[in-house]
């Protein structure tokens, strides 16, 4: 669980939320952090992440505070 302040990520692959804090695994894709449920989700993402990166990526809501 998030205990300071943080913004809640969605996972690229199922589209699940993700605590940043919980995620499972965190990739870097073109410069943008990317956050996943679960290792099957990191894994799908690894095989092919210019699938998943443009529609459902992470949120940067962090800065909008």
């Amino acid at each position: 669980m998030c205990r300071r302040r943080c913004a809640i990520e969605r996972d690229p692959v199922c589209g699940m939320q993700v605590d940043p804090e919980q995620a499972a695994g965190k990739r870097v894709y073109e410069g943008r952090m990317y956050y996943f449920c679960s290792p099957a989700c990191l894994a799908k993402f690894d095989r092919a992440p210019a699938q998943y990166a443009g529609e459902q990526g992470s949120r940067d809501g962090a800065e909008e505070t």
